[in-house]
């Protein structure tokens, strides 16, 4: 009997749905013909160029275009090659390093010799990738032996390259060629220069190699592409907001926070209408968490060595630590990185049953993180900072429920700041864990069923938790469309193990509790610099650190302004009188600029009648009110998540109500 073997059918899926047959011999590329909408491939977990034949055994290959994630990452590295090609074009003697796709477009970091890249040099840089996508060059991949592509960047005297290539542990590295081009890269890039289209060098700046403030110092260039130049317009309008929105220039225009050389980079300083607004978030951030059953705790700044070594930190967290402080009995203490250790001694501080169970234990716990100051970004990177920190320990019958709460509290609390979209991650158990099958399984399924009971869409990311469990990471959208990560919900079966946590179940026997960290903001710093941008520095009524401010045309009217004042004061509103020999004119516009919500004008007349004249930022003058009138509704837009539009609906009314 003769039996015939066929060989795996294999198709390509379109994005719209549309399956084509990829017969013996045939690429995607000679499938889908020379289309610069499809940039690639996504084969099971791994990134495939177009013109490679897809390996023997995948049946099906996923197409991409700049709409996914990974198609944008792709045509993103394509065009950081490019530059690369360019800078060796016009700059042959600068050296080659790394070149990813990030975020929002790519970098290419170049040895330079010392030499500072210009606006100029950039502009030059612009025309000569133009050139290069014009000449339509051909991208091309080998696969070689390591030690043939070492002899390669020898001989194009490319010493960072040959380090890379000491690094790898693989046998078979690749290149991509295109033109006169050669780089070292695992890929994919698209097929050709010409199917990258629209492009923008937006800066430069220093970098060190590897990240090592001790290695070369190199000099980074970024930019973005897009398909089409009106995405490439719409992109520089929305990064020219997001540079007038910047957090660190309004928190210094609006006296926010500030950062002194002699404290310390990274390490903020609160200026009190900061400070204000802060205390805001941190009182309704406390009044949440009573309603909601968590215990709130307070622990110390630091600790012993050997609670760190018991937790597992020193062993590997151990670089982001600040060095230790040694007392004279010898002892070791750590300024604290992470509050968990501290809520896990609370919890062993006596016995627990599962009567007691769950426990949640919250905490405005303030860490400290040694991060390089290459990377310190304002309040969005910092080395000090607050984390709005909590942990639930629970039995595995609760840990459904308590997902599920902790979700709903993210939500809302996000909610009520004006956050209103979301993308939502479960990321799984990855190849190397600790704890058991069942602990996994368990958790991982309570994620996945707590998504679904609260309808929310979430991406699956395999195998992408940490090695001591599943986790839900939770991003917003801002008002620049632009994501920011935010909750996370992380399950921990490490720590338990560690500090050997317990609870003596209904049978009488000890059990291991499930253990959750969670945070909801992430840290007050972060959150509030997501907050300017977001607001642009408008903060509504309610979080406003100065809501109303009194301005009286002359001295004469102060005292009526200061009688004003004390009626808003006991209504629990946030006043100021600005009491300065100054025009009243002048007056009006550093309200403005200061971003006050709300201006009462009083003069002569406005004195005698027991009125204000009324402007809302932004919306200038709104007419004369009796300020006794204002106060409830005032009162009334203090309340959280209330809009400031609030006031200017009941103007409307109010006008109308009048004129009737």
């Amino acid at each position: 009997m003769i039996m015939t073997l066929h060989k795996m059918e294999k198709r390509l899926i379109l994005p719209n749905g549309e399956v084509r047959p990829l017969r013996e011999g045939q690429t995607a590329l000679d499938v889908l013909g020379e289309d610069p909408r499809y940039l690639a491939l996504r084969v099971g977990n791994r990134l495939w160029d177009l013109f490679r034949p897809l390996p023997e055994d995948v049946e099906e290959a996923h197409v991409l275009t700049f709409e996914d994630p990974e198609g944008r990452e792709v045509y993103w590295h394509s065009t950081a090659h490019i530059l690369a090609q360019a800078v060796k074009r016009l700059f042959p003697d600068f050296k080659l390093t790394i070149g990813p796709p990030i975020e929002r477009g790519f970098y290419y970091d170049f040895d330079t010799g010392g030499y500072t890249f210009t606006p100029e040099d950039l502009e030059r840089l612009e025309e000569e990738m133009r050139a290069i996508i014009r000449e339509n060059f051909v991208v091309s991949r080998k696969d070689l032996p390591r030690e043939e592509a070492a002899r390669i960047f020898q001989e194009r005297n490319e010493p960072y390259k040959l380090e890379l290539l000491d690094s790898f542990e693989e046998e078979t590295v690749s290149i991509y060629t295109q033109g006169e081009f050669v780089d070292l890269c695992r890929g994919p890039h698209v097929p050709r220069t010409s199917w990258i289209r629209a492009i923008k060098l937006l800066s430069s700046s220093s970098a060190y190699w590897r990240g090592d403030e001790k290695g070369p110092v190199l000099q980074r260039i970024y930019g973005i592409s897009f398909p089409g130049e009106e995405q490439l317009a719409s992109f520089l309008h929305k990064l020219e907001e997001a540079q007038r929105r910047d957090h660190r220039k309004l928190g210094r225009e609006l006296e926010l926070f500030t950062v002194s050389d002699e404290v310390g980079p990274g390490l903020i300083l609160w200026l009190p209408r900061g400070a204000r607004i802060r205390r805001i978030i941190e009182d309704l951030w406390r009044a949440e968490h009573d309603r909601r059953g968590y215990d709130l705790v307070y622990t110390p700044h630091v600790g012993k060595s050997r609670l760190w070594e018991i937790s597992g930190h020193l062993e590997v967290y151990r670089e982001n630590m600040y060095p230790p402080m040694t007392f004279e009995e010898g002892e070791e203490y750590f300024v604290k990185p992470m509050n968990c250790p501290f809520h896990i001694q609370i919890y062993r501080s006596r016995t627990r049953s599962y009567r007691d169970l769950p426990i949640r234990l919250a905490e405005i716990g303030t860490v400290y993180r040694y991060e390089r100051s290459g990377v310190l970004h304002g309040l969005l990177r910092v080395r000090g900072f607050s984390q709005d920190d909590a942990h639930i320990f629970c039995r595995a019958d609760q840990v459904e429920d308590e997902v599920i709460g902790v979700m709903e509290f993210a939500l809302e609390l996000l909610r009520t700041f004006g956050f209103e979209e979301f993308r939502v991650f479960l990321s799984t158990r990855p190849e190397k864990y600790v704890g058991s099958l069942e602990m996994w399984e368990h958790a991982t399924r309570a994620l996945q069923r707590a998504l679904e009971r609260l309808d929310l869409p979430y991406e699956v990311d395999e195998g992408g938790g940490a090695f001591y469990g599943p986790k839900i990471d939770m991003k917003l959208r801002d008002a620049l469309d632009r994501e920011w990560q935010c909750t996370t919900v992380q399950f921990d079966f490490n720590l338990p193990e560690r500090f050997n946590l317990t609870y003596r179940g209904s049978d009488g026997k000890d059990h291991r509790p499930f253990m959750i960290h969670r945070a909801l903001f992430g840290s007050f710093e972060r959150f509030l610099g997501v907050l300017i941008e977001h607001y642009a520095g408008n903060f509504p009524f309610w979080l406003a650190p100065t809501q109303v401010r009194i301005l009286p045309i002359t001295d004469h009217q102060l005292p009526y302004a200061r009688t004003v004042e004390a009626s808003l004061c006991e209504a629990g509103l946030r006043v100021e009188v600005d009491d300065r020999n100054e025009r009243v004119g002048y007056k009006i516009s550093e309200a403005e600029r200061e971003k006050i919500p709300v201006m009462f004008v009083v003069g002569k007349r406005e004195a005698a009648a027991s009125t204000v004249s009324l402007r809302i930022h932004g919306h200038g003058d709104q007419g004369t009110f009796p300020y006794s009138a204002l106060i409830p509704v005032l009162k009334d837009m203090n309340r959280p998540g209330t809009p400031t539009e609030t006031l200017l609906t009941w103007i409307s009314q109010h006008k109308e109500a009048t004129h009737r």
